[in-house]
């Protein structure tokens, strides 16, 4: 059987909601986070809390939301006509089908020039070193004294102080009243730092204030607050503004928190957990006492009965030596019994393999004998034979012809001279006789006659 053509299959058939969904995914995939400019209409605060606007240009609007979470902390409520740059991600409304923005964060248009700013700050003071994780310090872990460097009239000054009476009522609290907002406060506020700094009479800085718009926190983004930050002489804790907002003094701090709140509750550890620690400590305290002096009571015990009279003491070492005596008088003989017998077996095993070497030595006196005999007859020859030549030598060695009477003549180079051709008058010669020799000159040379 062939299958069917795929040409005739009926399209799949999908319903409204799935096609709106899917058509929400294919958005909210190819449009990230993005910044929009535009201007606020239409615009709806519901009684859940949700914003409902409408943001437009001179060409164009698009339907906008921002729900109570992301509504609560921007900061201001925006009207008609107002300028402002939107964070939203792109996607559909599916009951309705209608495309529309849902918006993250909210500004006043115009705050990118800030960020931008804030951005360039930053990048400054990282290159610095001075939000490095290496020069952070950690908090006190028992704070006695905090310090709070923010506005008299802030309710972030309240906010905290109610959080450290909760918490700790037995903590110190120094204030250090600045402005918060405005032209000079960036400059008051580090002044005020410098000056707990130097005054040291604190553990632990609180440098907050309450939330607003990033215009009302710029004090916060200057590089005079993050460089008195960095250089105090405590621990500096940041609590500026809500959770969304990060400001520079938040990375220049030592620890930042969320909101002031949040800074009072990570200065101090509540009370409660003091006591309910020290009491801890004393009940494991109290069983480790105990229970050292159970092991004490346990050891003396154990020592007591171990505990011998010197005599008995002497007696169990005496034993002990004893045995030890024995135990190494065995170890040294057994030993030298082994190798005693081994050295045996080896002797019999050498006379057992050693040849019988009478008839080989009764050979070699043989051989040793018949050597010497022709030694000796060989030596008897020789003497014979040297005698012989002796006398020969005697009848013809020049000694005895000169004691006959003869003489040798020899010139003056000791050559011998046997012919008068080789005399000349006045020329002296030597005549060697028997018992001596005598200088003599010729007078005259008279050869032999034909």
């Amino acid at each position: 059987m062939t299958p069917p053509d795929p040409a005739f299959e009926q399209p799949a058939v999908i319903t409204v909601s799935a096609l709106n969904q899917a058509v929400g995914r294919l958005l909210e995939r190819s449009f990230p986070l993005t910044w929009i400019a535009g201007e606020i209409s239409n615009f709806t605060r519901a009684s859940s809390g949700h914003w409902y606007f409408t943001l437009k240009d001179d060409g164009a609007q698009v339907r906008a939301v921002m729900f109570r979470g992301r509504a609560q902390y921007a900061g201001f409520t925006p009207r008609e006509g107002d300028k402002v740059e939107v964070r939203a991600l792109v996607t559909l409304y599916g009951p309705r089908g209608d495309y529309q923005i849902n918006v993250e964060a909210i500004r006043r248009a115009g705050v990118g020039a800030l960020f931008e700013a804030f951005l360039r700050l930053k990048d400054k003071l990282t290159a610095a070193g001075l939000f490095d994780e290496e020069r952070k310090r950690p908090l006190p872990l028992f704070a006695r004294t905090v310090g709070i460097v923010t506005s008299p009239q802030a309710a972030a000054l309240r906010d905290v102080l109610t959080a450290l009476r909760r918490r700790a009522p037995h903590v110190r609290v120094v204030l250090y009243p600045t402005l918060v907002q405005g032209q000079l406060a960036a400059d008051r506020i580090a002044e005020a730092i410098d000056t707990a700094s130097n005054r040291a009479e604190v553990d632990v800085l609180i440098v907050c204030r309450g939330g607003g718009s990033i215009e009302d926190l710029w004090s916060f983004n200057e590089e005079a607050v993050a460089y008195a930050i960095a250089n105090c002489s405590m621990p500096v804790i940041s609590g500026v503004g809500h959770e969304t907002d990060f400001t520079i003094a938040d990375f220049a701090a030592d620890l930042r928190a969320a909101t002031p709140t949040a800074a009072a509750e990570l200065a101090v550890t509540p009370r409660g957990d003091w006591l309910a620690s020290l009491r801890a400590d004393a009940n494991d305290l109290r069983r480790a006492m105990r229970r050292s002096l159970d092991d004490a009571a346990q050891s003396l015990d154990h020592a007591s009965r171990r505990l011998l009279s010197p005599s008995a003491q002497i007696r169990q070492q005496r034993l002990k030596l004893l045995a030890l005596s024995t135990a190494m008088m065995h170890a040294n003989r057994a030993p030298l019994n082994l190798a005693r017998h081994t050295l045996e077996k080896l002797a019999g095993r050498l006379g057992a393999r050693r040849p019988d070497t009478r008839p080989v030595r009764a050979h070699l006196a043989a051989l040793q004998h018949r050597c010497a005999a022709r030694m000796d007859a060989g030596l008897r020859q020789r003497r014979e034979a040297l005698a012989a030549l002796s006398a020969q030598l005697e009848l013809l060695n020049p000694q005895r012809t000169l004691e006959r009477g003869y003489a040798i003549v020899t010139d003056s180079k000791g050559a011998i001279l046997r012919s008068p051709r080789q005399l000349h008058p006045r020329e002296a010669v030597t005549l060697r006789l028997a018992e001596g020799s005598a200088q003599v000159e010729i007078a005259s040379v008279q050869p032999a006659l034909d």
